[in-house]
């Protein structure tokens, strides 16, 4: 008769991996130096079980951590890999690793996908290109570029931020409480905002009113992934090219929409260029730190997660523009836009599959059965995960912008 053992994780866990490996075979990795695949397999203990839900996160930090265990998940699938290289010891001392020993005491799991997301057909990279290549209600809007001295509030009076995300949500108040001045703290009077992140979250996902890839043009694949039987046409970063040109303005006004409305991110043109005159043909688009993928490729565009100084320099000095997202807010709307769905879909597919399997293999113990009878399927975004990057702007400082020529 089966009872408690620690060399088996739990039936949720096994159903869980068999889905993200269904979706995103870690063939399709780059394995020159990513590390894909299961990083910690806890073991099952079915007094103590988990919920069958799966939390999803870019990065697992330590209150993403937190956010786990407070929930009970069975499984923590981390788009970034918490282990990259090899190690000695895990201790206490160390944050990642004491995140992942206080995972493995509870019952969780993690699993990491990584750059095998990135290669898949409707992965990362087709997510991203996707957006470049949508539309929004016509006429599209007009972007502008700040005029010098010219001063724009950031945050709305009827809006507050979020003190977890930096997000600015609207917000109801009494007519009389609108009129009362805001109090400065400690003396000093704020001249800047709190820093802003893009908002990420399935109910502000579905609020987006761009329509993904509709404008007409063709796309390929920069670096192909061959091999891999079912997922031909398989490749990291793309290379769109449109039937007609498109101005910059749109692109820059799209990425935002399609990316969570961030305050801002980072644009390079070329000197002596306005950004409204842009016409743009070609886009190269790749997620995270775009460069070892985008080096070379002849595009007008250059749509990533980061590129360092020197790289957007060469770009510019090209000719090339540059929009660049910090690293992982070219990564994290994919978890609640694609993601999501995309595994609740086959996870429920698979634990039927898999408690049948149990079921039928083993005489199990009240604990197992009470396990394997759980219909249960949950897969959900983390709230606590975040760039480490957010975006502060100046709302009443003296300082002045240049516009970008």
């Amino acid at each position: 008769m089966s009872t408690y053992t620690t060399d088996k994780a739990s039936p949720f866990t096994r159903a869980v991996i068999s889905s993200m490996r269904k979706l995103y075979p870690e063939a399709l990795a780059d394995k020159s130096f990513d590390n894909t695949g299961l990083l910690l397999e806890a073991p099952f203990d079915p007094i103590r079980r988990q919920m069958n839900s799966v939390l999803l996160t870019i990065d697992l930090t330590k209150a993403v951590a937190d956010e786990a265990i407070e929930r009970k998940d069975c499984v923590v699938v981390a788009y970034h890999p918490i282990i990259f290289r090899g190690l000695k010891s895990l201790t206490l001392a160390d944050s990642q690793q004491q995140s992942l020993l206080r995972l493995a005491l509870e019952g969780i799991s993690v699993y990491s996908p990584h750059t095998a997301v990135d290669a898949a057909p409707g992965g990362l990279a087709d997510w991203l290109a996707d957006i470049v290549t949508g539309h929004l209600p016509s006429p599209e809007p007009t972007t502008h570029t700040a005029q010098q001295g010219q001063a724009e509030d950031t945050i709305p009076e009827n809006e507050e931020v979020n003190e977890k995300s930096g997000t600015a949500t609207p917000t109801e108040q009494p007519q009389e409480e609108k009129k009362k001045p805001q109090r400065p703290r400690m003396g000093m009077q704020r001249t800047y905002s709190r820093p802003t992140y893009p908002s990420h979250h399935p109910v502000d996902a579905s609020k987006t009113d761009l329509n993904p890839s509709t404008v007409q043009h063709t796309r390929s694949v920069i670096s192909p992934v061959t091999g891999v039987e079912g997922f031909e046409g398989a490749g990291m970063g793309r290379l769109i090219t449109f039937n007609e040109h498109q101005p910059l303005t749109h692109l820059v006004e799209r990425i935002a929409h399609g990316v969570g409305s961030p305050k801002g991110f980072p644009l390079a043109i070329p000197q002596g260029k306005q950004v409204e005159d842009i016409q743009i043909r070609t886009v190269g688009v790749s997620a995270g730190s775009g460069h070892s993928i985008l080096k070379g490729v002849e595009a007008d565009l250059l749509f990533t997660g980061e590129l360092s100084h020197h790289e957007a320099l060469a770009a510019t000095e090209k000719g090339q523009c540059v929009i660049t997202l910090f690293h992982s807010n070219s990564e994290r709307g994919y978890l609640s836009s694609v993601l999501r769905d995309k595994l609740t879909k086959v996870l429920k597919e698979e634990w039927e599959r898999v408690r049948k399997e149990v079921a039928e293999a083993e005489e199990l113990t009240s604990e197992w059965e009470d396990a394997v009878k759980d219909d249960d399927v949950l897969v959900e975004c983390s709230q606590q995960d975040r760039d480490p990057f957010g975006v502060v702007i100046l709302e009443s400082s003296k300082q002045e912008g240049k516009p970008l020529r």
